[in-house]
């Protein structure tokens, strides 16, 4: 089912005022059904451009069933059950989608390495690998920009400390493999950056593809403070 529930429930309230989508023959006998007629023309056309493979039965179905108060949801619970579902499929279109670029960036640039979690990137300077085994109590200062598809700089700091633990799921394992010192160019999939609640305060959108260029400046390891 495609993104088409709302202007459904809408074109309901809409066209039971009007007609009832009984069957007709093709001879129009009142002025009422002239009108139904040229509604349900309109309303047809609108539905088969937002989804070619609509049920019509089911679209009328629904009609009568607001005619005759016997609809099998309020419209609350549709109103619900349409959110979900264009929640559902947004996030499973922006997924296939990123798949494809990402994809396509291996592809153009052989440097790229994807993880198994989706995450792309390419090390532009391997830093020190001696010490990898990273704990969530390590702390790292990292100059950080964030890019956007289509390479607009979202945010943009060279100052930023953070723990290993609090830093973004589809970083860690990238931060961990570059190496203290080093700067890495990572892709990450929506899924493992902010999902489909994206990030106001960092003004990032729902199901956002990131692009991360990262220098890690310095890692201090907690084990070793506590020698």
């Amino acid at each position: 089912m495609k993104k088409i529930l709302l202007p459904l429930l809408t074109v309901t309230l809409f066209c039971s005022t009007f007609f009832s989508c009984k069957q007709k023959s093709s001879t129009i006998a009142t002025e009422a059904d002239s009108l139904s007629y040229v509604i349900g023309l309109s309303v047809g056309q609108s539905l088969i451009q937002l989804d070619s493979t609509l049920n019509v039965d089911a679209v009328c179905q629904g009609i009568r069933d607001v005619y005759g108060s016997t609809q099998k949801m309020t419209m609350d619970e549709a109103r619900d059950y349409y959110l979900g579902q264009q929640t559902y499929f947004v996030h499973e279109k922006a997924e296939k989608y990123q798949e494809q670029f990402l994809a396509d960036l291996r592809k153009s640039n052989r440097e790229f390495v994807r993880l198994r979690n989706g995450v792309t990137y390419r090390i532009i300077k391997l830093g020190d690998q001696s010490v990898q085994s990273l704990v969530s109590r390590d702390t790292l200062n990292l100059a950080i920009t964030i890019y956007d598809q289509s390479q607009n700089v979202i945010v943009e700091t060279d100052t930023l400390q953070t723990a290993y633990r609090d830093l973004l799921e589809g970083l860690r394992e990238v931060v961990r493999i570059t190496g203290n010192g080093g700067s890495v160019d990572v892709w990450v999939p929506s899924a493992q950056a902010y999902g489909s609640e994206g990030n106001a305060e960092l003004g990032i959108g729902a199901n956002q593809l990131l692009n991360y260029k990262v220098d890690i400046v310095d890692i201090n390891y907690y084990n070793k403070k506590k020698k």
